[in-house]
């Protein structure tokens, strides 16, 4: 086994699927925007308007795939795997308080790791500070620490996760990972999330396939 493929084993479950979810729906919002801005080339009464702007829109795609991405994140940030639970969870909340948002190729990466860097502070004990976090997502400190606060009133601060709730957000990726591996009847694979066990009297949205994922231009697959 070579050192690419013992650090690739090491990835957790969590991180491969997540990565695969936004993969899946960054692509298709993709497609949606190009057919969007063809639409208003061709027609001059659209002319003037604009996609809503955010904090979190690059100029470009970046090189790194979503995949990619996620596992450098894993590899440097030493995040544990209940993190990227979290921040998925952050990451539909996020994007219920703003609808306008559409998860594509050009905003995943800093929704990601700003989404990741929240979760991290929220749910261990020790985390890297925003300096490295920025470094390990190829951002600059003060993009990082504007990105944080932005997400953060976009979220208003709810951060806490109930059990109940953290369980329903496994269940999507656990459907999720069905879905991308279909398990024979002798081995059924689980998603080991491990709960945070923050506990709260937040009541919280559950994640159901309706729930978490009614977002057509966003988290939808």
């Amino acid at each position: 086994m070579t050192t690419g493929e013992m650090v690739e084993a090491t990835v957790p479950r969590v991180v491969s699927i997540l990565s695969a979810l936004l993969q899946r729906v960054a692509e298709r919002n993709d497609a949606a925007a190009a057919a969007e801005e063809e639409e208003r080339a061709m027609t001059a009464a659209a002319e003037g308007q604009r996609r809503p702007v955010s904090a979190f829109q690059g100029l470009t795609k970046p090189a790194i795939s979503i995949g990619g991405y996620l596992e450098r994140i894993f590899r440097f940030a030493s995040c544990s795997p209940s993190c990227y639970v979290v921040a998925y969870i952050y990451l539909d909340r996020f994007l219920r308080r703003r609808p306008a948002l559409a998860v594509d190729s050009f905003n995943v990466h800093r929704l990601l790791i700003t989404s990741v860097l929240t979760a991290v502070k929220f749910v261990d004990d020790i985390c890297y500070n925003n300096a490295y976090f920025a470094r390990v997502g190829g951002i600059s400190l003060v993009e990082m620490n504007y990105l944080e606060v932005d997400f953060l009133f976009g979220i208003a601060f709810d951060l806490n996760v109930t059990p109940s709730a953290f369980a329903s957000y496994c269940g999507v990726l656990q459907s999720e990972m069905a879905y991308l591996d279909p398990p024979t009847p002798m081995d059924a694979p689980r998603l080991h999330c491990y709960s945070t066990g923050a506990s709260d009297h937040h009541d919280d949205h559950t994640a159901t396939g309706a729930g978490c994922h009614r977002h057509n231009q966003q988290l939808t697959v």
